[in-house]
């Protein structure tokens, strides 16, 4: 049984290192919190399948190529892919990271962090978190070029919940800090993602950050 009362997280991997990728499989297939649906060594292969079963998680490894992993996070965001996707890399330059954050990945994990650390991020995204380093964060707000004609206007509670978000908050949270209900919240989220024309939770973030930072 999971070690919490919600159900098993659904996970996909996609990474082309063999050895890496099977010790994922190994590690995760018997962790009663899991379901592992897939894993695969290529994009291609990836895309043959994602849409075939529901995928809460995708474990995504960087080091594919960075047009190969930033295009195969656009084509799974146009063709309706919903899940979480929490990127795996041994190490990523600020440009590279910036741009993944931009593209709409839910976090950044380093391999060289322990096993416990994997389990607890993907349990977190799974849940809504934002997983990125506040090195990455602190890039994004040193280079946001400032813009004031894409000034989108927000109300008082809109800029809290944005606030928030930037934290990591999950919806839970957010409404406990705000006395509202999770579902007050989840409408307040829609709307900031029609102001903002962006789909994605960490999309958001990136958008609140280089344009909103300073209102918060």
């Amino acid at each position: 049984m999971p070690s919490s009362n919600r159900r098993p997280i659904n996970l996909f991997i996609v990474d082309d290192h063999a050895l890496f990728r099977d010790g994922l499989v190994r590690l995760l297939s018997v962790d009663p919190d899991f379901v592992l649906v897939g894993a695969e060594g290529t994009t291609e292969a990836a895309l043959r399948v994602l849409f075939t079963t529901q995928v809460d998680v995708l474990l995504l490894d960087y080091a594919l190529g960075e047009t190969t992993t930033a295009g195969f996070v656009d084509e799974l965001r146009q063709k309706g892919f919903t899940g979480k996707i929490l990127l795996v890399t041994a190490g990523l330059p600020d440009r590279q990271a910036l741009q993944m954050i931009r593209a709409g990945v839910a976090g950044i994990f380093h391999k060289q962090h322990a096993t416990e650390d994997l389990r607890r991020s993907i349990s977190e995204v799974f849940e809504g978190k934002v997983l990125i380093d506040e090195h990455y964060l602190r890039k994004l707000v040193e280079t946001a070029a400032e813009d004031e004609s894409r000034a989108i206007p927000l109300t008082a509670r809109e800029r809290q919940i944005l606030g928030f978000l930037i934290e990591g908050l999950a919806n839970k949270e957010i409404a406990s800090q705000l006395n509202l209900s999770e579902s007050a919240v989840k409408a307040a989220l829609q709307t900031l993602f029609n102001k903002t024309g962006v789909r994605t939770r960490s999309q958001l973030v990136r958008v609140a950050l280089e344009q909103f930072r300073g209102l918060l």
